[in-house]
């Protein structure tokens, strides 16, 4: 009995550090489907801008002391939310000057020879920023350690890390935040225009160029923000973009194509399997159940778990 006890004190912890992790994953990955939904772009570069955020937060919060006076606990909440904004400022210009060659209006009616030049641009973006990452914040480890990444909450027999647990309930928040503004805003409502349907959007006075630059700007600080909600909970180098970039097309595909609440929950989903693997696979092979369950989805359901329900939000 006290064998099966443990079985399954193992499960719901395993279940709780899923649901935890999950959330902060969906964030990131509604970034990349804000991205994809809107500009129809392939970023290789999203998981470098998550690793931006992290930094930002590191800086503004550990490093440069910005936020000290706001505590060790406000302090890092604080750091990821400002984390947004400033990498929706890089995102934005980044689009200005660079992706927008190679997007919008100018190469659509040459859409092959524009995805291929999109997917050197943002593979090039994302050399470009791990390598000027690692000259400019070195390759040590770092984290933002707060009194939050090392203290528990206790739910019976179940431990709920508390700054995984912030962290989850920012996401959420983030994120139906997020859901509101595209649906029931103007300037959301436009973006949605412009995803569906370009042509018809200029026509009536939609800016499409101009949205396909918010949508990316948006979409890379809502990852950043996501990046400084992780960076509280688990250490980070240059170079932690690749291992990220992976989880969120998985989550995106996952959810569903264009959807930004199948986005979120593909994203959930790949934290409660990288969790829940750990319970008959070693730690090493956590990515090896997320795609064995992500070629399964895809290969009963090609649109995603909620491409039907979700089609475009």
């Amino acid at each position: 009995m006290d064998a099966l006890k443990w079985h399954i004190i193992d499960f719901f912890q395993a279940l709780a550090a899923g649901l935890l992790v999950g959330g902060t994953y969906g964030l990131m990955c509604v970034g990349l489907g804000i991205i994809f939904g809107v500009m129809r772009v392939v970023n290789f570069a999203q998981g470098d801008f998550m690793m931006l955020g992290m930094y930002v937060t590191y800086y503004l919060v550990t490093g440069f002391g910005v936020l000290a006076f706001l505590g060790p606990y406000a302090g890092p909440v604080a750091g990821a939310a400002l984390a947004g904004p400033i990498v929706f400022c890089i995102g934005w210009l980044l689009h200005r000057y660079l992706i927008s060659r190679v997007t919008g209006a100018r190469v659509a009616s040459a859409e092959g020879e524009g995805h291929y030049a999109q997917i050197i641009m943002t593979l090039g973006v994302a050399l470009v920023l791990s390598n000027g990452g690692l000259i400019l914040f070195g390759s040590v480890p770092l984290s933002v350690r707060t009194p939050l990444s090392s203290e528990s909450w206790e739910i019976g027999e179940v431990f709920l890390n508390q700054a995984r647990a912030v962290a989850f309930i920012l996401a959420v928040i983030a994120a139906f935040a997020l859901y509101l503004f595209l649906t029931r805003s103007a300037l959301g409502k436009s973006l949605r225009a412009a995803a569906d349907n370009p042509v018809a959007a200029a026509y009536v006075g939609i800016n499409v160029d101009r949205c396909h630059r918010l949508a990316f700007a948006l979409g890379v600080g809502v990852t950043a923000v996501a990046g400084g909600l992780i960076a509280s909970s688990q250490s980070f180098q240059p170079y932690i973009g690749f291992d990220f970039v992976i989880v969120m097309y998985a989550g995106v595909v996952l959810g569903g194509m264009g959807s930004i609440l199948g986005a979120f929950w593909g994203g959930l989903t790949i934290g409660l399997v990288q969790q829940m693997s750990t319970l008959i696979l070693p730690y090493q092979l956590q990515n090896t159940a997320i795609f064995v369950v992500f070629l399964l989805i895809v290969f009963f359901k090609p649109q995603g778990m909620f491409g039907r329900v979700w089609e475009r939000t």
